[in-house]
């Protein structure tokens, strides 16, 4: 069986539609299609059947887009393995949320500049969503993500996912708020499901916490703002629009006070995550070594 082939079915698995694998890997429809015929008659099954307008892998070739996803790893470890010791070299190409950009890869800087400086950083701020994406596309080496235990990450198969740190998220609301009775999440929360609600526009993890915590509580928040920037977050806090989740380990602006959420916790976990069968690239080897040692 062809690489490539395997590579077009793993795509179509992946996104649906052969279009999207054209897009993606830059060929055409007509390509994907016929490529997939010939992996077709190679393995002797039928792999795609018509689903209205569209075609959708047969369960055959479901089967084989798994055993790709193995295949192809296997490949790309085997290819690295030809000089496993080989003194790291070239650029890692990394898309990470800020914080943790700001938290676990700017420090290291100073570190590869002198004992590896041969190794480079090429960065980009991005959210998950995005993150997982660019990695898909082998745009990026590595992304720096995040979930929440309340809103946890879907598992992939073509991803190896290391834990870093977590952090707790507590709700933010102006500093003039009463200081409630002590209580769980759930009842913190309702104190405010009048309220208005601020909540991240380039992700919805925090959205669904807040509508879980929020559904145990019996109400459903008012979300009404959305913005990326943690600082206008607290911006819109204070100027009275609205309550949102701030990380409790990080200093707030003034006007703004935090309430603990507990019972359930909002912890937010920060990951670095691969394609498997690309960690032992000795340059993101070693950034993956650096991040996750003491």
């Amino acid at each position: 069986m062809d690489l490539r082939r395997l590579r077009l079915l793993r795509e179509l698995a992946r996104l649906g539609s052969m279009r999207q694998v054209a897009d993606e890997l830059h060929v055409t429809t007509s390509t994907v299609s016929q490529q997939l015929a010939v992996l077709a008659r190679e393995v002797g099954v039928e792999l795609v059947e018509p689903h209205g307008r569209r075609v959708r892998l047969t369960p055959a070739g479901r089967r084989l887009a798994e055993h790709a996803v193995t295949i192809l790893a296997a490949v790309d470890a085997a290819r690295l393995d030809l000089d496993p010791h080989a003194e790291p070299a070239g650029t890692v190409r990394v898309a990470g949320f800020a914080t943790a950009v700001r938290r676990s890869l700017l420090p290291l800087t100073t570190r590869l500049a002198a004992d590896h400086p041969r190794v480079h950083l090429s960065i980009h701020e991005h959210e998950p969503a995005e993150a997982y994406a660019l990695l898909a596309a082998d745009e990026v080496d590595l992304a720096l993500t995040y979930d929440y235990t309340l809103a946890p990450a879907p598992a992939d198969a073509t991803l190896a996912a290391t834990p870093l740190w977590s952090a707790a998220w507590h709700l933010g609301v102006p500093a003039g708020t009463p200081t409630p009775p002590a209580g769980d999440s759930p009842t913190v929360l309702d104190r405010f499901r009048a309220t208005d609600w601020i909540v991240n526009s380039r992700n919805t993890a925090d959205e669904v916490v807040v509508r879980t915590i929020a559904s145990m509580a019996g109400f459903e928040p008012r979300v009404t703002h959305r913005a990326d920037s943690l600082e206008l977050v607290q911006d819109l806090i204070v100027a009275g629009l609205g309550v949102g989740l701030l990380p409790a380990d990080q200093p707030t602006a003034p006007g703004v006070r935090l309430l603990p959420l507990t019972e359930p916790a909002a912890l937010l976990r920060a990951y670095a995550v691969v394609r498997r069968g690309r960690a032992a690239w000795p340059p993101l080897a070693l950034i993956l070594g650096l991040l996750t040692g003491p």
